[in-house]
């Protein structure tokens, strides 16, 4: 049975809107039946532990208790409203915008429903992996990171329905009606359309594609529309816990490898992901997640800087924020060669977050590399790729590089494909592992243990209990 509105915890005064009510009442049955359909497989009647807001405030939007995910409370909340100006752009230091700016209204809405299609096309891609969960631990933690996604989309649609009119409740409906990997309704970026089949990918996933997510978010938390800064403000609270999940994943892997390897032992033997398997599919899913930030040159990056409707990561903390008159210098592709240009820096906005992106990641793989040298591990280390690799956006799609990010022909990239991105065989390996471990406390073969659980319960508390519990 689906909850009433006015269960749905929120922040936004929504029983004072009769019409807004009225279209959300609408749509809500609809993503609860887009839920049941593509959700987490096989697990709408357990009571997971889970977290949840139910107000912005430090003591409610951390909520834990036990739950069925249908029955979540999925909200609407906006950071509380501050006196915000336009921090960059041609309209640095007027007021903000309270309602959409009609000369904004299509631009504000593509950028909107852009990242909405991300939220369910995630869910969607890892509605499976629940049966063959490493540990329980791990089991709870998907949980969390798909009803937080759910919740995402119901505060993008908020907007949508809100400030776009007929306009936004046709496209909150195009987000229940698109499919990740459809071949005919698929999501709006290609990295959301790919397979999510094994919990290694899962990991990837979170540690690189929802890292893209934050710096997405940390953009559109500078806009001049102020209710979307406020709402992604919000959602910064909770993508972290995605990261995390992501980030300490892959570090378990990592270490599950490094203590078989300084003990003597193959991992692939041992049932365990080998060092070079983690190294190729930091490849794909880092390479990937680098396209969903755009074009390196981009005229649409230029036009949001300069309306005030995206801004760069921690606009609010740089010194200058108009942006003219400066330069970005980047290597480009050119009749078969790499030559270096000077790019207007509003043009290269994508290229600059991405640096910030890039970065974070390194943070990321420097941990990982520390967890090799603890076991032991010497003269192995894992690397990002150079960002020109394996890209399908950009100046650089369509040619072929090397990991170092070395101009190569098609044929020396064909030659020597299967040693930098996982092959179907690599696959196939990584999906035998997947074998679902759901004792409280028991680890799969090919992973380590956290070094603490959730919220303070120990590592061997039963995070998901049966339907009839």
């Amino acid at each position: 049975m689906a909850q009433s509105l006015e269960s749905i915890p929120n922040n936004v005064d929504l029983g004072s809107d009769r019409r807004l009510q009225r279209a959300l009442e609408q749509w809500q049955p609809n993503f609860l039946s887009w839920w049941k359909e593509v959700g987490p497989e096989g697990f709408q009647a357990h009571q997971v532990y889970l977290r949840t807001a139910i107000s912005v405030e430090a003591n409610g939007w951390a909520h834990f208790d036990f739950v069925r995910m249908p029955e979540y409370r999925w909200g609407i909340f906006l950071d509380p409203k501050q006196e915000r100006r336009i921090g960059f752009g041609d309209n640095e230091g007027q007021p903000v915008w309270e309602e959409v700016p009609g000369e904004h209204r299509n631009a504000l809405r593509r950028i909107i429903v852009t990242q909405a299609d991300t939220e369910p096309a995630s869910v969607e891609q890892q509605r499976l992996l629940g049966k063959t969960c490493p540990s329980m631990y791990d089991l709870r933690n998907i949980f969390q990171v798909n009803v937080e996604e759910g919740r995402h989309l119901w505060a993008m649609v908020y907007l949508l329905h809100r400030y776009f009119g007929r306009d936004g409740r046709e496209e909150a409906d195009e987000l229940l009606a698109r499919r990740s990997g459809s071949g005919d309704k698929p999501r709006i970026l290609n990295t959301f359309n790919e397979p999510i089949d094994d919990w290694l990918s899962f990991f990837m996933f979170t540690m690189f594609t929802d890292r893209d997510g934050k710096y997405q978010l940390s953009a559109l938390a500078q806009s001049g529309f102020d209710p979307l800064a406020r709402t992604t403000r919000f959602m910064l609270t909770e993508e972290a816990h995605h990261m995390f999940v992501g980030e300490t994943g892959v570090d378990r892997v990592v270490q599950r490898c490094a203590e078989l390897m300084a003990a003597g032992k193959d991992p692939r033997k041992e049932h365990a992901v080998p060092f070079e398997l983690i190294q190729k599919y930091i490849n794909f899913w880092f390479s990937l997640s680098l396209d969903l930030f755009g074009g390196e040159v981009s005229s649409n990056a230029a036009d949001f800087f300069a309306s005030g409707l995206k801004g760069r990561f921690r606009e609010d903390t740089l010194e200058e924020h108009k942006a003219v008159g400066q330069t970005y210098r980047m290597e480009v592709p050119e009749a078969g060669k790499l030559v270096e240009q000077e790019v207007p820096l509003r043009n290269a906005m994508n290229e600059v977050l991405r640096d910030e992106y890039v970065k974070d990641c390194q943070r990321g793989l420097d941990r990982w590399n520390k967890t090799l040298q603890k076991a032991g591990v010497k003269g192995m280390t894992l690397r990002l790729p150079h960002r020109r690799f394996h890209r399908s956006v950009g100046p650089c799609a369509g040619l072929f590089f090397d990991p170092d990010g070395k101009l190569i022909s098609e044929a020396e990239f064909k030659a020597q494909e299967g040693e930098w991105l996982p092959t179907a065989e690599d696959r196939a390996f990584v999906k035998s592992l997947m074998h679902p471990v759901v004792e409280p406390g028991k680890m799969a073969s090919w992973v380590a243990a956290p070094p603490k659980g959730i919220n303070g319960m120990p590592i061997e508390f039963e995070y998901v209990r049966p339907p009839d519990a």
